[in-house]
């Protein structure tokens, strides 16, 4: 199943959003996965836990962040979730980041796999990423992916 198709059925895209604490934005993220029963509502803590821990390892210099705490954190099938920052914020530690990307993945093979894999194909497109940034709906971001 593709990250689009993954993204939709976990009604897990949130654009335009207005927060500057990165551990609001964290459970923000998380909300659809857990409302959807990917996750476990402690997932969201898992990955605060882990960011407190060793740092936002999971922020990238073009400005991506993909939030992911171990599959023995809560996570109960594989998905993923999208959040699209007005503007760029530090995660803890980091640079910052305006497109969040949080995956759950149920064995950590999938979890290297399938989620950084599928994630880095997908930005890895510098146009892909420019109409993100520009994207101001759900139904926008859909047609991009």
């Amino acid at each position: 199943m593709t990250i689009k198709q993954l993204l939709i059925d976990a009604q897990a895209i949130q654009v335009g959003v207005k927060e500057t604490d990165w551990q609001k934005v964290i459970s923000l993220a998380a909300k659809p996965l857990i409302a959807n029963g990917y996750v476990e509502a402690r997932y969201s803590q898992a990955v605060i836990d882990s960011t407190l821990e060793h740092g936002a390892y999971y922020v990238f210099d073009e400005g991506i962040a993909m939030p992911h705490a171990r599959p023995e954190c809560g996570v109960i099938k594989n998905g993923f979730s999208l959040v699209l920052l007005d503007e760029p914020i530090t995660f803890h530690d980091s640079d910052k980041a305006d497109i969040v990307i949080m995956f759950a993945a149920r064995d950590s093979n999938a979890h290297i796999q399938e989620g950084i894999r599928a994630i880095v194909n997908l930005l890895d497109d510098e146009e892909v990423m420019r109409q993100l940034r520009q994207a101001r709906t759900t139904q926008d971001v859909v047609e991009i992916l």
